[in-house]
């Protein structure tokens, strides 16, 4: 297999180029153009530079990977959005199990075609079971469709306990919210409920110019690990309530938002954490105020 993706790889790269794939690219333009055209309403941007495509590939491999998450460095890898393959033959070449989740019939014709090893699962991820696609653990990564990352980070909660490592690109926008921190403006509901979960990286930027179509943003490529946390400590499902409902209203106070949720008598109103905003507090504050909300 690694053999055929070598070959592949090679026949989009100049006859001079170096052995790695690097970014002398025999046709960009026909690579990521002629054979499978970008639709609008799919939210598809084709990454064209093999180089992006091999640094995002390696966020998941054990020699980047954090010390604590290189224990699931020979996971199974599940790409989200493959397009063309332009990520999917770095992934396989790795010598990994992949398996490929595509929306585009066009796409999926063309990766079958072109990567017959590999497992391309035609449908919506956002509708998967993802405990029918591996029996254990899996990485999951991808170029993300723009118009959806959001919600696939919101899906990949619902599986933590099965995906410990996430990594690709998506818009800088949202990449940056779920990579900030207690203060930033860009803090929010997916940073916290994510970072409850997992240490979040922001690696690098990708800049418009290596798509086809090229978008009107920026983008970022992060990578996600499982932290220590086994449980909350308090209600899953209200806890989610609870940052939902604060940045909900974001520019009140904690005292005035979630008047609804916390009783008036219950001591913690009375506290200085209450008449501050949702953006300065942690994902431990927010478990406190969960457990108020439950009594």
């Amino acid at each position: 297999m690694q053999h055929r993706i070598a070959e592949r790889c090679s026949e989009w790269l100049r006859k001079d180029a170096d052995d790695d794939c690097g970014d002398k690219l025999l046709s960009t333009q026909d690579f990521s153009m002629t054979q499978v055209k970008a639709k609008k309403a799919l939210g598809q941007h084709f990454l064209t530079d093999l180089n992006v495509a091999k640094r995002i590939a390696e966020t998941i491999e054990k020699t980047q990977l954090p010390d604590r998450a290189k224990q699931w460095a020979d996971l199974p890898v599940l790409e989200v959005g493959p397009g063309m393959g332009v990520l999917s033959q770095f992934l396989m070449s790795a010598g990994r199990v992949v398996k490929a989740v595509e929306i585009d019939t066009e796409s999926v014709e063309f990766l079958r075609r072109v990567f017959p090893d590999l497992e391309v699962i035609e449908g919506d991820f956002l509708k998967m079971d993802l405990k029918q696609l591996f029996g254990g653990e899996f990485a999951l990564i991808g170029n993300y469709p723009y118009n959806i990352s959001s919600q696939i980070f919101f899906k990949v909660l619902d599986y933590k306990d099965q995906i410990p490592v996430v990594a690709g690109m998506l818009q800088k926008e949202v990449a940056e919210r779920i990579c900030s921190k207690p203060g930033s403006k860009v803090y929010g509901i997916l940073s916290v409920l994510l970072q409850a979960w997992y240490d979040c990286e922001y690696l690098f930027n990708v800049p418009p110019g290596v798509f086809a179509p090229p978008p009107k943003v920026t983008s970022g490529v992060i990578r996600l690990t499982r932290n220590s946390r086994e449980s909350l400590g308090c209600d899953e499902k209200l806890f989610k309530t609870v940052v939902k409902t604060a940045f909900g209203q974001r520019r009140k106070t904690l005292r005035n938002s979630l008047g609804g949720l916390i009783p008036a008598d219950s001591p913690i109103m009375k506290e200085p954490i209450m008449a501050l905003r949702p953006e300065r507090l942690g994902v431990e504050d927010f478990i406190t105020l969960t457990l108020a909300a439950s009594k």
